[in-house]
């Protein structure tokens, strides 16, 4: 069982959902408190010991590789005003931790995963979808990774969600359950409440072998028109070993205009030094 070094990071969306904010910048770009949404996804992929972050990216979107050079003027400055450089450590990268391809046409998450696949070869990888933000101890990648270790195949981050979402979701049908874990005996991508097989849904986090390339390959369009991942990783089940995993943590959907807000409520209220004027700003609304 191969471990998981590399993880896949499909950034080249356009983020309609916020505009005007994503006009000219990358919804994955956009701030929580301090930091981008880019950085708490590569925070989070390295907590799970993953080497190597691929961003499949798209027109517009080449700040999302230069955030993690090396700012020499800044840094220069910054020394110059006796400034420390601690702030900027989350964003320093070894050389060749990070590499970006190009997704040339919007045709679905598959799709952007698949633009990935000579990057990614033989072996099993991750993919973070950067706008889920995760908030847990550990973090949700590292809980799937410790999942995978003693359970191999692929692993899917799931979550429930009220009935009248589903048709938002890849939904599972589930099989035996231990703990956190369920068996996954099948996805259907974005079924309407009426023919959801649970409530049982596939959010942003993903453990998966190779072999879903070779499914993503054959360009198969699914809803939306889209290539779309929850109907290649379908195809696997019953071949390989698949299961979803609930894990400890809170999702934040910053995506979306309510939950980019909460998201920086939650964060900021998690932080000592933002907490108490927080509450005293709540207290006197």
């Amino acid at each position: 069982m191969k471990p998981i070094r590399k993880a896949i990071f499909p950034v080249a969306g356009l983020g309609t959902r916020l505009l005007p904010a994503t006009k000219t910048m990358p919804k994955e770009m956009l701030t929580v408190v301090d930091r981008p949404l880019i950085q708490y996804a590569v925070d989070e992929a390295r907590e799970a010991g993953i080497e190597q972050m691929i961003f499949v990216t798209g027109r517009g979107k080449s700040s999302l590789v230069d955030y993690f050079d090396q700012g020499f003027e800044l840094e220069a400055t910054m020394e110059r005003a006796g400034k420390s450089l601690d702030p900027l450590a989350p964003s320093r990268t070894e050389f060749g931790e990070i590499v970006s391809v190009r997704q040339q046409q919007p045709l679905g998450l598959g799709h952007a995963v698949w633009c990935a696949r000579h990057i990614v070869g033989d072996e099993p990888f991750a993919v973070l979808l950067p706008d889920d933000l995760m908030i847990g101890r550990p973090g949700a990648l590292k809980q799937m990774v410790d999942a995978y270790a003693e359970l191999g195949g692929n692993i899917v981050c799931a979550q429930e969600v009220p009935a009248e979402r589903t048709a938002s979701y890849g939904i599972i049908t589930p099989g035996k359950a231990h703990g956190a874990t369920t068996e996954v005996r099948g996805l259907v991508e974005k079924p309407k409440p009426e023919d959801a097989p649970s409530r049982l849904a596939v959010i942003g986090r993903y453990i998966l072998q190779p072999a879903v390339m070779e499914y993503l390959g054959q360009g198969e369009r699914g809803a939306g028109g889209e290539i779309q991942l929850t109907d290649s990783m379908a195809k696997m089940i019953g071949d390989q070993s698949f299961h979803a995993l609930t894990v400890d943590a809170v999702r934040h959907d910053c995506g979306d205009k309510t939950g980019y807000v909460l998201a920086n409520l939650a964060v900021a209220m998690d932080r000592p030094d933002l907490r108490p004027a927080i509450e005293a700003w709540l207290e006197r609304r």
